[in-house]
């Protein structure tokens, strides 16, 4: 039950994150978006990942649970992806402010 509410939990961010990226890629600016949140989630992906490779039982099981994994990576990827918008959207915003 653990892991199909982990799962649900993970799924649930997965909607989300694409959804954040498009809003972010037609607003254009940085405007609402906070870098250091957008660190911190990515950073908490990280450690989901690793916790899943250090974790014994996880990794005896890998063969049966892996597909846990590619709902992290699919995250990671989509903040990751935030996160280079951001930086666009601030020189977007640095562009407007000089006009």
């Amino acid at each position: 039950m653990a892991e199909f509410l982990e799962i649900l939990m993970i799924v649930s961010f997965g909607v989300s994150w694409p959804m954040n990226l498009m809003k972010a890629l037609r607003s254009r600016t940085t405007k609402g978006m906070s870098l250091p949140f957008y660190c911190l989630i990515f950073f908490g992906y990280i450690c989901g990942i690793v916790s899943k490779f250090v974790n014994k039982t996880y990794m005896a099981q890998f063969s049966e649970k892996w597909y846990v994994l590619i709902f992290y990576f699919f995250n990671l990827i989509m903040v990751g992806a935030i996160i280079i918008v951001y930086f666009r959207n601030k020189q977007l915003d640095k562009a407007a402010r000089e006009q």
